[in-house]
């Protein structure tokens, strides 16, 4: 499911706006960046509403780092998939601490599609994969996650894990693997029988 990347150029150059004291350019990245953010979050927490916090504090500290940004050292969607990862995991940590509920508990959000039927089978598959991905060790889900769901190329990944590119791929491929097991019986449950 890649998504159209935007030009990394036009990142650092609206972040140089930004800290030029331009607003114009806070709103063009906050449109460019939040829903990729919210949606990768989303995923990691299972929780829309931590999400939207870790999407928050995340910009936050984009504006923060706003003066100081060396254009060219790291993407900025690279290095905000970075500071999201960073604390996603750490909410993760803390929910296990001090016994939260399980991920797969947590609501997923509403699908706009129309149609009662096909509302309920994506709901049902949306329910499945976030099960699924949360059942997966936390490095495996943030690889599988960036990669195939958010379409990062595996040197980006591996940047905004800290990790090497071997390591991405060998962690997407386990993490791929575990998927099909998770939902392998649950096919033709899942509507795709006929697909």
């Amino acid at each position: 499911m890649p998504r159209d990347m935007p030009d990394p150029a036009c990142d650092d150059a609206l972040v140089a706006r930004y800290a030029a004291g331009d607003p114009e350019a806070a709103r063009a990245l906050v449109l460019r960046l939040v829903p990729r953010v919210m949606a990768y979050a989303t995923r990691l927490l299972s929780d829309r509403a931590e999400a939207e916090d870790v999407a928050q504090e995340a910009m936050l500290r984009l504006w923060r780092a706003a003066p100081g940004w060396r254009p060219g050292e790291a993407k900025v969607s690279t290095w905000v998939y970075r500071v999201v990862t960073n604390l996603a995991t750490d909410r993760l940590r803390a929910r296990r601490r001090r016994g939260g509920p399980a991920p797969e508990d947590a609501p997923e959000p509403a699908d706009d599609s129309p149609g009662v039927e096909a509302r309920l089978i994506a709901a049902d598959r949306m329910d499945a994969l976030q099960a699924a991905l949360a059942a997966l060790p936390e490095r495996q889900r943030e690889a599988v996650v960036l990669r195939h769901i958010e379409g990062l190329p595996n040197p980006e990944i591996a940047e905004i894990l800290g990790v090497g590119v071997e390591a991405v791929e060998s962690l997407t491929a386990r993490g791929k693997r575990a998927l099909a097991a998770a939902l392998s019986g649950r096919r033709a449950a899942l509507g795709f029988e006929g697909e």
